[in-house]
């Protein structure tokens, strides 16, 4: 039986990485949690209300979000295709049913808004000047929202760096790219200039900065963004460096992106055009400023140890030797 004073959450895109953790954080936090699915019972193992409904129809967004006070926007269009018709659409059903309910709408916000003009340390009051298409629809969804907290719909922006995670995150560049997800670690594919820096976020560390500025709610504005410093490697390549011990695998080798590959078949593989696209924010340093959130929230931020959120993500995703996937994680 749930409390009558329980606050509800509706989840979009809980059956991907950043959405259940999320929800897992909220609901440890005291929210009672609800998610929208095309087939619920399909639906991974979370302790929530399941709805049948489809992000991208507006009835379906709005019915479920009746007696919301929140609702997370963590969903994409499938598989990339047609990303920049069907992005901000969806959005704007977030954004009508949020209207309708009540509720602040929290987005997690990329890097992808930004440019070179903006490199290497992003703040709040950055300027966004993206130099590519995706780029372009992440500038415009924002600007939607912040257009839409203008008429009373209050937003919650948290902007991170690249996601890694327990959970397989089709988006991912650590699911893409750095492991091979259901296969022990043999090798680890490094995308990115090895002595250039880079930002990611681990993202049980993401949901629960969200819970905690939640828990505040009540010292939020109408809009609000934060920027989460998250896991900075200064040497970038160090992240694939570290995955080799925490494997069991000091040796093994660290491959170079095949970028002229990719290059090759992206005509024709949309997720590789899409990968493509994000090869600039591998070239050169960005780093989140984080002074506004530890301002907020305090020095104390959710920040698991490097090694042990490799740990967890490496077994979470099946990359460790059966043997090894019970022991004690590695130490940070």
């Amino acid at each position: 039986m749930h409390r009558t004073d329980q606050k509800t959450a509706l989840i979009l895109g809980a059956t991907g990485g950043v959405g259940s953790e999320t929800a897992r954080a909220l609901a440890a936090h005291g929210w009672r949690i609800r998610a929208l699915a095309r087939d619920p019972k399909k639906a991974p193992a979370l302790d929530a209300e399941w709805v049948r409904g489809d992000a991208m129809t507006r009835q379906d967004v709005v019915a479920a979000a009746e007696g919301c006070q929140l609702i997370f926007h963590g969903v994409n269009p499938p598989g990339y295709r047609d990303w920049d018709k069907l992005a901000v659409p969806m959005l704007e059903n977030t954004i009508a049913a949020a209207r309708a309910a009540g509720a602040r709408v929290v987005f997690p916000g990329t890097v992808y808004n930004y440019g070179p003009d903006a490199f290497p340390v992003l703040r709040e009051d950055s300027p966004q000047s993206p130099t590519t298409r995706k780029g372009a629809v992440r500038v415009e969804m924002e600007r939607r929202l912040e257009r839409a907290s203008h008429d009373g719909v209050p937003v919650l922006i948290l902007r991170a760096g690249d996601f890694f995670g327990p959970y397989l995150t089709a988006n991912s560049w650590f699911s893409q790219a750095l492991v091979k997800p259901g296969r022990p670690l043999t090798r680890v594919t490094y995308p990115g200039a090895r002595e250039v820096g880079h930002a990611w976020a681990y993202l049980p560390d993401f949901g629960e900065t969200i819970a905690r500025l939640m828990d505040r709610e009540a010292e939020l504005g109408v809009f609000e963004r934060f920027h989460m410093e998250g896991h900075w490697f200064e040497r970038g390549v160090e992240i694939a460096e570290r995955l080799r011990p925490v494997a069991g695998v000091p040796d093994a080798p660290i491959r170079r992106m095949p970028w002229l590959a990719l290059d090759a078949l992206s005509p024709v593989v949309t997720t590789f055009r899409e990968l493509r696209e994000m090869r600039y924010l591998w070239r050169t340093p960005v780093k989140l400023d984080g002074a506004k959130l530890r301002g907020f929230l305090g020095d104390d931020l959710p920040h698991t140890p490097a090694d042990l959120a490799l740990r967890r993500s490496l077994e979470g995703q099946g990359c460790l030797p059966q043997s090894d996937a019970g022991l004690a994680p590695a130490a940070a």
